[in-house]
């Protein structure tokens, strides 16, 4: 029987940061994998993702792409799984959530493609510089436990997912701080686990 929660995702993708997710969620869920080689551009695929990239979701025929509104999305809509803070606790939640999505991934897609703005291009790219973000990143990590305060929530799924990569592909400066805190949430069993389904799919 078909399940009310499905992940279209690839191994070689974002799609860990949302399994991951799926995995803290704990809830029941199904799983499409979409190839890159024609699939992720067909016409059925199109009309999940119009931007034709993974992951994507599709709970009770409501439809959620990009992977922060997806682990916001997923912690809102599960909350016995305790995923976020109570809404009037939640300014650094939706701080760091936006943060990661925007000046951080700027900052490294940016730095990826060897693209280094000059000081007057500093004013409108909207992050300054990549120091700046791990300037600000660093202090964040070291003020509580988790991005959000004392309790692991989405927002470490979806933000220290780009800190380990980055530590891990080299587009994030190596700091004790990152490395403490990669170290403190990808010891979760929930991401141990979605480390192991998406190894074995990679493998299979």
């Amino acid at each position: 029987m078909a399940r009310d929660l499905v992940l279209y995702t690839n191994p070689m993708s974002r799609g860990r940061i949302v399994r991951w997710m799926l995995e803290e969620v704990g809830e029941p869920y199904d799983t499409k994998l979409i190839n890159y080689e024609g699939e992720i551009k067909s016409a059925d695929y199109l009309a999940i993702n119009p931007m034709g990239k993974v992951p994507a979701i599709v709970h009770k025929g409501r439809t959620v792409t990009e992977c922060a509104a997806i682990c916001a999305y997923l912690a809102d809509v599960f909350p016995n799984a305790g995923l976020a803070p109570p809404p009037e606790s939640r300014s650094a939640y939706y701080r760091w959530f936006f943060f990661a999505a925007g000046p951080l991934e700027a900052a490294v897609t940016n730095k990826s493609l060897g693209i280094v703005p000059t000081e007057e291009q500093r004013r409108t790219v909207g992050y300054d510089r990549m120091e700046t973000v791990l300037d600000v990143l660093d202090a964040a990590v070291q003020e509580a436990p988790y991005l959000a305060g004392n309790d692991f929530s989405a927002v470490d799924v979806y933000a220290g997912s780009q800190i380990g990569w980055g530590l891990q592909f080299g587009t994030i400066e190596k700091r004790k701080s990152f490395e403490d805190y990669w170290a403190r949430i990808s010891s979760r069993p929930a991401k141990q686990k979605a480390d192991e389904i998406d190894n074995a799919l990679l493998q299979g």
